[in-house]
């Protein structure tokens, strides 16, 4: 059973509790700078092994340094509890990294 969409109050309520993140384009989206390459593959590395736990993958990417994160439920066409998890658990991560 697919998760259910967040009403947009719900999100933007959300969103006050995670400040590093903004909605673009009706995802989560995030912006990330580590120290180097390593860091940054090492931060998706541990995130990328959350999403498989939440069985809920971000569109992101990376170039050198920089991480772009994106997260929305493409079975509810639109944002999640679960997004807001993955989110909670990319912050964990990039603190732990100094990003």
């Amino acid at each position: 059973m697919p998760d259910d969409r967040l009403t947009d109050d719900d999100v933007a309520h959300r969103l006050g509790a995670r400040p590093a993140w903004s909605l673009v384009d009706g995802k989560l989206h995030r912006e990330l700078t580590f120290a180097d390459f390593r860091e940054a593959f090492s931060f998706m590395a541990a995130v990328a092994l959350e999403a498989e736990k939440l069985d809920h993958h971000p569109d992101w990417s990376n170039v050198w340094n920089k991480v772009v994160i994106d997260v929305a439920s493409h079975s509810a066409g639109g944002i999640t509890e679960r997004c807001f998890t993955l989110a909670e658990r990319v912050d964990h991560h990039a603190s732990r990294f100094g990003a």
